[in-house]
């Protein structure tokens, strides 16, 4: 929206032009996601107290999270406010791959809401049931990737490119990119998911991932760069940068309510969303793989919870303490925080890990 102004504007003052430059729109968008998240922020969470949309807290998890039962959650809807309005605001409006993630983002956050919603407002603890959540998850994965499948450039939208080997990449054809792209886009969405579970764990390895990948939107974007680098170039995929941008400044406001003690809680309505979000961007710029290392530890807390319940179903005996990972941890003796910074920390290695095969190829 505001690029359409300044570039009517520029038409006469030629200093606007400046704002054609995703690089500037993504600084933009940073700082505008973090005074809306920062202006909205403390009015919801006074809402949400007042309308007592508390979480409740599981009696067989750790003592230490018994004082968290109340604390206002559904807070992520916070951060789908910021990045919706912050990328209508300075994103390229006529750009698909903009929009497919939006549409992705709000649609799993929808999913999330509802769930939520059953939970603390009615007071129903499954929530929405597991096969229906996977179902209309199932339904908006499927129908992107289609929308994405069906708009690609072949082959080289379509390829599944392997990290560090320059030549390396596997044609996928468009039935065998459909379904990775529902995997990835669904995958990483409950693994983001399962991972909030502590105070600032889940937002800020987001914030990180989606930094990076704002890089590999830049890339994948501009000619120039991908063809130097060996990536392919995928005309509008740069316009996403702006996007992650918006999804980064977002994400670090909603930290500054979320880090321990937390004033709100992400909820579904957001963990879905934004892992959502991360994995459409991934599938864009292709770059699942790297998506993967970067989201190490999304991908180990999500085999945590597969390795727990299969092995009480086989065997009758656990595995970790308790599952996700990160109680398992805390159970052992960990103090909260701990876990939580020392996963951060992880998580920033991996990402300069992916970051690394911009180059090392």
């Amino acid at each position: 929206m505001l690029l359409l102004v300044t570039q009517w504007l520029a038409e006469d003052i030629r200093a606007f032009n400046v704002f054609n430059y995703i690089t500037l729109r993504a600084v933009m968008a940073t700082l505008t996601a973090l005074v809306i998240s920062f202006i909205v922020g403390p009015t919801m969470i006074r809402k949400l107290t007042a309308y007592k949309i508390g979480q409740s807290v599981r009696d067989d998890g750790p003592e230490t999270h018994l004082s968290k039962a109340g604390t206002p959650t559904m807070g992520g809807a916070l951060v789908l406010v910021s990045v919706a309005v912050t990328t209508l605001l300075w994103a390229d409006l006529s750009n698909r791959y903009v929009w497919v993630v939006l549409v992705v983002t709000i649609g799993f956050g929808a999913i999330g809401w509802v769930d939520d919603y059953r939970k603390v407002v009615h007071r129903n603890p499954k929530g929405l049931s597991a096969r229906g959540k996977f179902f209309w998850q199932s339904v908006i994965g499927v129908a992107a990737a289609l929308y994405l499948a069906w708009t690609a450039e072949l082959p080289a939208e379509t390829e599944l490119i392997v990290p560090f080997f320059k030549q390396v990449a596997y044609p996928l054809g468009l039935f065998g990119f459909v379904v990775l792209t529902f995997f990835v886009i669904v995958g990483t969405s409950n693994a983001v998911n399962l991972t909030d579970g502590l105070d600032g764990l889940a937002i800020m390895p987001t914030v990180m991932i989606g930094s990076a990948l704002a890089v590999f939107a830049y890339v994948a974007g501009n000619a120039v760069f991908s063809r130097y680098l060996g990536f392919p170039h995928i005309p509008g995929a740069g316009e996403l940068t702006v996007l992650c941008a918006a999804l980064s400044g977002a994400g670090l406001a909603f930290l500054w309510f979320n880090a321990y003690p937390a004033e709100v809680f992400m909820g579904d309505v957001g963990a879905l969303a934004l892992g959502a979000a991360l994995g459409t961007i991934a599938v864009i710029v292709r770059q699942e793989i790297v998506l993967m290392v970067m989201g190490g530890v999304f991908v180990v807390e999500t085999l945590s919870v597969i390795l727990q319940v299969a092995s009480f179903k086989l065997t009758g005996k656990r595995v970790f303490r308790m599952a996700p990972l990160h109680h398992h941890y805390e159970l052992k003796g960990w103090k909260e925080t701990q876990v939580v910074v020392r996963f951060w920390i992880i998580t920033m290695m991996l990402v300069l890990i992916g970051l690394s095969t911009l180059k090392l190829r």
